[in-house]
Order: structure tokens, then sequence, then C-alpha cells
């Protein structure tokens, strides 16, 4: 069995340089790959249970190795949908079959249908922010879809919320004469317009008419500016609203019992709370302080943002952000015992453990980085260099075999 095991022996150790060869073709194949991790071949010896006076060769066994919880150097770049996570986690991305996979390759673009898909043809997953605010399923992908930004297209947003603060004159004159709405003319204090959106993005505006009343004592009637004649009384209708409001006068602020906020009925809207808490009245003149209401016209997206802890957001023409995904991140215990699929994307195994899933920047996931990519964690050098000595060592084991042969050779033609 001398021979044939020498023989043997060499014919393993051809095989496992040859193994290592392929891991380095691999390495250098994707050296420009984004988020490839590196693969490794390690060599464990097989020893044969030997006689006293005859050794039994044995033979050497390999095992492939994915350094994949080593994190690669980050590149930026000028897309906002290029992704990279600096520190530990994966993205999770869906193939054509809507099986779910975990991947550091961020290289994500809009394709037609509005999904975002890396280079592989794999669909970046998230939680959609519709319903309100995601609460993952922390082992497994429940409630992911393909984050799309297809129909973020064109949006109006109703108003619903405001803010009016003035300083009311506190040595104005006091009025009987109070708006109506039907009356010809009507006397009243200081006047503000106020720009709202109704349920389809148009502008309401309106009219906001303060009247003092009494000592310390205001109206604030609210008319839709759509009602007037001539750009103010008469009005074809009632206020939306009205409300008194009263002032503590020695601080000139609104007293205890005084609403702080008007509730506006908007026409084909919402209502809209506005703030008046901040409203003075001091021995000056009408002075408006500060005035906003949220909401917008239809508007379509000028751009996606991504943040740090994954939330997409679509930004308008008109300046308004909308978020609109969470996009989470995935570990598992071990994760350089994941199982590396084609496409550059892992699947769990047995030796990994079970997949966990949580949101970047909380607990052991690192942040997300946006305009980045995870670059390959291939060393050239060190590839070019494990090839050359996987060739020296292949023609060493080559050498033995021919030994071994030729001394075959000569066993066989002993009987000539």
């Amino acid at each position: 069995m001398g021979l044939y095991g020498m023989m043997r022996t060499s014919v393993s150790g051809m095989n496992a340089q040859a193994n290592r060869l392929s891991t380095v073709a691999d390495n250098i194949a994707n050296a420009s790959t984004v988020g490839y991790k590196r693969a490794s071949t390690e060599f464990s010896s097989l020893v044969l249970q030997s006689s006293g006076s005859s050794y039994e060769s044995g033979s050497v066994q390999t095992r492939v190795r994915y350094g994949i919880s080593e994190p690669g150097t980050l590149k930026f770049t000028t897309s906002v949908t290029d992704l990279a996570v600096k520190g530990q986690g994966f993205f999770l991305v869906n193939n054509e079959n809507g099986q779910t996979f975990m991947t550091r390759a961020g290289s994500f673009v809009k394709d037609s249908s509005g999904d975002l898909v890396n280079a592989a043809g794999f669909k970046l997953m998230g939680y959609s922010l519709a319903p309100g605010a995601p609460t993952p399923v922390a082992n497994g992908t429940a409630g992911l879809e393909v984050v799309n930004i297809s129909p973020l297209a064109l949006q109006a947003a109703p108003s619903t919320a405001g803010n009016l603060f003035v300083n009311l004159p506190a040595n104005a004159q006091e009025e009987t004469d109070l708006p109506s709405g039907n009356a010809g003319t009507a006397a009243y204090t200081a006047k503000t317009s106020l720009v709202t959106y109704d349920n389809l993005g148009n502008k309401v505006t309106l009219d906001v008419y303060m009247t003092k009343t009494g000592p310390e004592a205001w109206e604030v009637s609210v008319y839709n500016q759509a009602d007037a004649t001539n750009g103010g009384f008469p009005y074809g209708a009632a206020a939306l609203v009205t409300e008194n409001l009263t002032f503590d006068p020695t601080t000139g602020r609104l007293d205890a019992g005084s609403p702080t906020a008007i509730d506006i009925p908007v026409p084909n809207g919402a209502t809209v709370r506005l703030d008046m808490s901040e409203t003075s009245q001091l021995g000056s003149g009408y002075t408006l302080l500060d005035a906003g209401v949220n909401g917008n016209a239809p508007s379509e997206v000028e751009r996606v943002e991504i943040d740090n802890d994954g939330t997409l957001y679509a930004v308008f023409e008109n300046g308004a952000r909308v978020a609109t995904y969470r996009i989470p991140l995935a570990d598992v215990a071990s994760p350089d015992n994941l199982q590396p699929l084609a496409g550059n994307v892992f699947a769990p195994s047995v030796d990994s453990g079970d997949i966990r899933v949580g949101f970047a920047g909380e607990g052991s996931f690192g942040s997300m980085e946006s305009q980045a990519l995870e670059q390959s964690t291939v060393d050239m050098a060190a590839e070019l260099t494990a090839m050359i000595e996987s060739e020296r060592n292949y023609t060493a084991n080559s050498k033995v075999f021919q030994a071994g042969s030729d001394l075959m050779d000569v066993v066989v033609n002993l009987r000539r």
C-alpha cells in the first residue's frame, strides 16, 4: 500500500491546491463586486493508522470559509439609493420567486416598476409607513414589502394644523358692528389671511378677522375668502367659526379661561387647529408675529432621501418631506456560517443561527449610509501571493505522484 498510498496522497494534495486556486480565481474575479466577501480554503490533515514497521500516508482535506463578517471599505457615490451598512447587519432582499435573502450589496436603482433593485436583480425590502410606525417581527420577515417609490409621483396633503401669533392693540376702539357675513359693511380691528389646502390640494384662503368687543375681550371670526364679493364684506356665507378670546389685563397674555386655539373646518378639507396661544394684547399696534399652516398642493417627487436609521423620505418639489418606508437590517449569531448563494446573497443555515431583524442604529445593528457602497474585501496582493503558493505546491505534489509512478514502473519491470 506504500506506493499506492503515496500516489493517492499526492492526488489529494493536488486536489486541495486546485480548490484553493478556485477560491483565488473567484476572489480575483469579484475584486470589484460591491459587497463581495472573500472566500478562503483551509486545510486539515487526514492521518491513517500506521503499524510500527510501515507508514500509511493519509491525505489532506479542504474546507472553504467565507469572511462574511469582515467589513469592506466604503466608497462614496452620488446616488442616494446606493446604500451601505457601517457596522453589523445585512439588507433584506427578495428575488422574483418571493424568497427573502440577506446581502451587503446595496447598489440599488429604480426599475421600470419603481422598485429598488440591486445589480444582481434582487429587490430591497422594507416596512411601509402608510399604516403608521412599523413593529418588526424580531425573528422573521413578516410585514416586509418591496420598496417602491413610483406611487409617490403626485401627492397632496390637506391642512390640519397651523399657528397665528399676533399682538392685538390694547388701546383699540371697541366695535359694535361686528362682522355678520351678510352685512354690507362690518367694523373690525384687524384682518389676516391664511392659505390652507383641502383634500384635493386646492388652495383655500381664510380671512381671519379680529375685533375688540370689550375690555380685554376680542372676537375672532374666520371666513372663506371665496365667499367674499369684493375681497371682503359682504360674504355670501356665514363665518366658518367664531371664537372669543379674553386677556389678562395685568400681563396682556391670554387668561386662564380663554381658548388658546381655534378649530376651523376647511371646506372639502380637514379641520385645521389654529394655535393662538402666543397671541398678546399690549399697548402697541396690530403686529403679526408668526403665522403658518401645514399641507401642500399637488406636487411631484423631486428626489428621495434615506436617513441613517433607514427611513426613506420622498421630497416633493414644494419642499415637503414625507416618510414612506423604513428599511430594516438583519443579522445572525454567526455571519461567517451563512450559506452564500448566487447574486452575492446569503441564506441562514443551521450553523449560522436564526435570522434577527431590527433597525439601523438600534442594539447591535450598525448605521445605514446613503450615497455609499461597501467594496469587496478581496486583497489583490494577498490573492496573487496565494496563487503563486498554490501553483508551487501543486507542482510539488505532482512531482511526488510522478516519483510514485516511476517507482511503480520499476516494480512492474522486475519480472523482465
